[in-house]
């Protein structure tokens, strides 16, 4: 299986970037964290997607709060598919967030998830490299199937939770 390339703008993400970890943990899937700034360290960002091909990477993740260039900044450097993970900061609850990674330019796609959707941005990763990998998509599917169960449950057990 490729690696997973995390990427985060600031230590400040890393509550977020912890629920992505524990997804791909539990996969038992390789990653690879680092802390880069589109604006504080550009040329380390720019190198680290430039090589990610070269370097195994199928997938990168980008965490970034308030101006939010990062996911962009690494989509323009790589054609592996990029990932934005918008984080909320004090200003706007992440909406700021959510859309300076939302609104890319033509050409330069980033699949966005919701602000702190750590943990759908691995499942998306996974989900990304599952089309090569069998024994990966059974996985993700026996982990939609359980998800699934668990909601069949507290639904034939709602009726006993309310009268109570």
């Amino acid at each position: 299986m490729r690696k997973i390339g995390i990427v985060m703008g600031s230590v400040s993400d890393l509550p977020i970037v912890k629920k992505a970890t524990s997804i791909l943990d539990a996969f038992h899937a390789p990653y690879e964290v680092h802390v880069y700034s589109a604006h504080r360290t550009p040329d380390e960002a720019a190198l680290f997607a430039t090589k990610a091909r070269e370097n195994g990477f199928g997938a990168l993740i980008a965490f970034a709060g308030m101006a939010a260039h990062l996911a962009g900044a690494l989509a323009a450097r790589t054609t592996i598919p990029v990932i934005g993970v918008p984080c909320k900061s004090n200003i706007s609850d992440g909406l700021d967030a959510l859309l300076s990674t939302v609104q890319m330019p033509s050409g330069i796609p980033v699949a966005t998830v919701a602000v702190d959707g750590g943990a759908n941005a691995a499942l998306l990763a996974l989900e990304i490299l599952s089309v090569e990998d069998a024994e990966l998509a059974a996985r993700l599917d026996a982990k939609r199937e359980a998800d699934a169960q668990k909601v069949l449950v507290a639904d034939a057990d709602i009726d006993s939770q309310i009268k109570s």
